[in-house]
This record gives structure tokens, sequence and C-alpha cells, in this order.
């Protein structure tokens, strides 16, 4: 992890996952998620103790398991507070609920791991607790009430509202929750007239604008390939493989609780665009064009 200082008060750790700073004061700071796993936690404590600082408290943007990894380590050592929103908060508490959600049941154990669960923690909500000098506005779409942090350095950390053209490139899909919203999210990020963005899992910058469009042309790409592959009518499952081979992905149990989440996200959307529509054919469900 490498620390970098971005605003008089804001800082962020450069990681898989960049975690944000923010003094509160001269000896206490609030960070902004806590990496994948206890080992990150471990990390963090290290570099803001050989800063000469304390954590406070952690702001989970939202409950994916690589952003509140470090929360119990970081808590049970420092006692600290952790803030979070509405689901969010709930997930936190509980994380079986991710690859219960995930996978539509009770999860079978090599999805119970680190990468979709995290340790439980104890969570208050953001609205009452959040310090002065932070703010927090919703970035809906990739997960349920997902937020972003704006500071007082006017300094916005974006959470997984955006992902970088390296990770689009080479994965193509990216987690999506509701396709919708998180359309609405681009359109809201647009707006944004700040000195600096920090996305979760790509490099800072003083410009985003580029990174949104690629973004929005990859979801709508997605949605035309899901429409194109139901031109005959096709199962989930069907659908699903379709999608694997035509971007070359790997199948494994993350995988497939992910991206088949991701699709089934993408179908609600067309079929509420009016592009889909579905019927029970053989106790089958079968998705085909309107």
């Amino acid at each position: 992890m490498e620390l970098v200082k971005v605003g008089a008060k804001t800082y962020y750790l450069k990681n898989a996952t960049n975690i944000g700073i923010y003094k509160i004061n001269d000896n206490d700071v609030y960070i902004i998620d806590s990496g994948n796993d206890k080992d990150a936690g471990k990390k963090i404590l290290k570099i803001i103790s050989e800063e000469g600082l304390q954590i406070k408290g952690i702001i989970n943007t939202h409950s994916n398991a690589d952003h509140i990894g470090g929360n119990k380590v970081i808590q049970d050592r420092t006692n600290c507070t952790i803030l979070a929103k509405g689901i969010e908060k709930v997930i936190g508490e509980f994380p079986i609920l991710e690859p219960s959600f995930l996978y539509g049941g009770y999860p079978f154990k090599d999805l119970r791991n680190k990468f979709l669960m995290a340790k439980e923690s104890t969570i208050l909500n953001i609205e009452e607790n959040l310090p002065e000098g932070l703010e927090y506005f919703p970035l809906k779409g990739h997960f349920f009430d997902m937020i972003g942090i704006k500071t007082s350095d006017d300094v916005y950390f974006l959470a997984d509202s955006l992902f970088s053209k390296e990770t689009i490139t080479k994965y193509h899909l990216f987690f999506i929750y509701d396709v919708r919203e998180y359309l609405n999210t681009l359109d809201f990020l647009s707006t944004l007239k700040g000195k600096f963005y920090i996305p979760s899992h790509m490099e800072a910058t003083n410009d985003i604008s580029e990174v949104i469009e690629l973004n929005r042309n990859k979801i709508y790409e997605i949605a035309n390939e899901i429409y194109k592959a139901c031109a005959l009518e096709k199962t989930f499952e069907e659908i699903l493989k379709y999608i694997f081979d035509k971007y070359n992905l790997v199948m494994n149990a993350n995988q497939y609780v992910l991206v088949g989440s991701t699709v089934k996200s993408y179908l609600s959307y067309l079929n509420e665009e009016n592009k889909l529509t579905y019927e029970f054919k053989d106790n089958k469900m079968v998705w085909k064009q309107c």
C-alpha cells in the first residue's frame, strides 16, 4: 500500500481496493473502506500507526467483501466506529447475506469464502454519525445502497461506480445489481466538479469524463449482446454460457454467481425496457425478444 496525500486533510492508500483517509484532527482519522481481508486491515493499521495517527472510524461505501474485509480486525484493535447506509449496514453486520443473495439460496461451501463473505462487525447508521468535513452521496447501481464520500478538500471517493479501461478491456462485465440505477449514477457523476476523484479500483484522476463514457458504452454493449442472444428462446443458463463464451471468461463458483447475478440484472433491465419477455415452457423459464 502506498500512502498518497491529495488534500490538506485527505489521503488515500493506493491498493487493489483504494482506501480513503481523512484527518478529523491532528491525531485521529476516518478511513473509507477497509480492504479485502484481515491482512489488508492489519496493513492499514500499521501504516496509520506509523504516521502517528489513530483510526477513529471506518466508513463503508458498500458491503462487498473487498471493501469491508478489514472491518473486524480494525474494530477489534481500535474499538473504532463503523458507518454504513441502509442495506449495506445490514450486510456488513450479517455477511452471510452477500453470498446468499448472489446465489439465491444458502451458499454452498465454496461460496462461503473471503472474496464473497467478510467477517461480521458492529456498524452504525451513517446518517446520524458522519463526522464534520465529510459528505456522503448515493451511488446506486453497483450494489444496493452504495455511497460515495466527498471531503472538505473537494476530493470525491467514488467506490465501485467506475471501472478502469484495463478492467473493462480484460473482463468486459463488472458486477451490477441495478442496470438502470447504474446508468443514472453515471449521469450524476458527469455533473461533478471536484478537484480529484478516487474510484476504488482504478487510478485516481482529476478527470473522469472519459472513463464514464467507457463504462456507459460497455453497459449498452452487454445489454445488446444479451438481447441478441435471445433472438431464439434461451434459458438463463444458456444466456450465461453465451456471455462467458462471447467474452472468453472462465467459469468457477465465484464467477458463476457474480456474473450470473449481473446477467439476471440485465435481463430485468431489458424486460423493463420492453425488449425482452419470458414464458415458462416444459417447466423451464425461457427469455426471448419482444
